[in-house]
């Protein structure tokens, strides 16, 4: 029996040779292939990447089924009938509103006009996920020309005060519950201008602070966006769009009820504004400029956490200039009081 051993092959004269007939790349797959079985798997911020690799791609990429589903998915409360009427009026329509409400709003556009033109309605369509699992959908339709909503302090409550909304978040009754829903509690406030199709979300995607009632023992789980209005040295140069979700109820080791969703607007002095003025505000969110999509809940916090240091200085300033007006006062009694004294005694 005879066996044939196959000589090795020299390193310095190996090659390896790929026939062109046999070479892959992207634009030999069957569109309807990506389509069905590659784009539809990934998520908005990897569609919108893959779509500025070719041509061919973005075309796919721009597909509305795309789109309507991963908003849907992120947003379960825009499948309603009026919203999906008006984003089909968009220009680029789901696609629009993933551009607009996924990353964080910062602030006013550079050189850009104040708008004084306040929307006469507002669509609030609001999500809560906790451990990525939906626990909290819905939306409410405010108008905003009554005389009454525009002297009053802004609020928008998604929860009337006698309703809740069971979930599967325990209650331990000590600050674990609060360190848990710090980061597996997440949260979208989508605020929608129907009359001039302009979205903007207000939320951090992730609570900036967690606290416990001390007494009522109820867990406010605060989301909130920070934009610079623009007028410097006023209370409102930078306002907080604050979004507090209220937890509480079920006996201690049992399950948590939702028992307030609400935004309100407050100023740098502690001021909730009214409703004409929570618009200019919400009107500078619409047509704000958007940061990274990527970093929003670093980039949520860090906001907040300046517009606090923010708020404590102004609020040290503020007493500052106020003892020294107390003590101005104070002289001027005490020199008024030995005046008179002098006065007597000269006599």
């Amino acid at each position: 029996m005879s066996i044939y051993t196959q000589p090795p092959c020299s390193s310095s004269t190996a090659t390896t040779t790929v026939e062109p007939s046999i070479a892959t790349s992207i634009s030999t797959i069957h569109p309807d292939i990506l389509q069905a079985h590659i784009l539809n798997r990934l998520d908005g911020l990897s569609l919108v990447s893959t779509a500025c690799t070719s041509t061919e791609l973005n075309s796919l990429a721009s597909q509305q089924d795309l789109w309507t589903n991963i908003c849907h998915s992120i947003w379960p409360s825009t499948n309603t009938p009026r919203i999906r009427e008006m984003i089909s009026r968009l220009p680029s329509g789901w696609r629009s509103l993933f551009s607009e409400c996924f990353p964080l709003t910062t602030g006013p556009r550079v050189n850009s006009p104040r708008d004084h033109d306040h929307p006469s309605e507002l669509i609030s369509a609001v999500d809560i996920h906790y451990k990525n699992k939906l626990i909290f959908s819905k939306d409410v339709e405010t108008e905003t020309s009554s005389s009454w909503f525009l002297c009053s302090p802004f609020r928008i409550d998604m929860l009337d005060p006698k309703d809740s909304c069971p979930t599967p978040i325990p209650n331990s009754g000590s600050e674990e519950t609060c360190r848990d829903l710090a980061g597996d509690l997440s949260l979208s406030w989508i605020l929608i201008d129907p009359t001039r199709l302009r979205s903007v979300n207000l939320s951090s995607h992730k609570p900036v602070s967690v606290q416990r009632h001390w007494l009522s023992g109820e867990v406010h789980a605060r989301f909130a966006t920070v934009l610079a209005t623009g007028d410097r040295g006023s209370a409102s140069e930078s306002v907080q769009c604050g979004i507090v979700v209220t937890c509480g109820g079920g006996a201690q080791g049992g399950e948590m009820h939702v028992r307030g969703v609400s935004l309100q607007v407050e100023d740098m002095d502690g001021v909730f504004l009214n409703g004409k003025a929570s618009l200019g505000v919400l009107n500078t969110g619409f047509e704000g400029k958007k940061g990274m999509s990527g970093r929003r809940e670093m980039e949520g916090r860090k906001r907040y956490e300046m517009f606090l240091e923010m708020k404590r200085e102004r609020r040290e300033r503020r007493l500052k200039k106020e003892g020294a007006l107390d003590m101005l006062c104070v002289s001027f009694g005490v020199m008024a009081l030995v005046s008179l004294g002098l006065f007597l005694l000269l006599r």
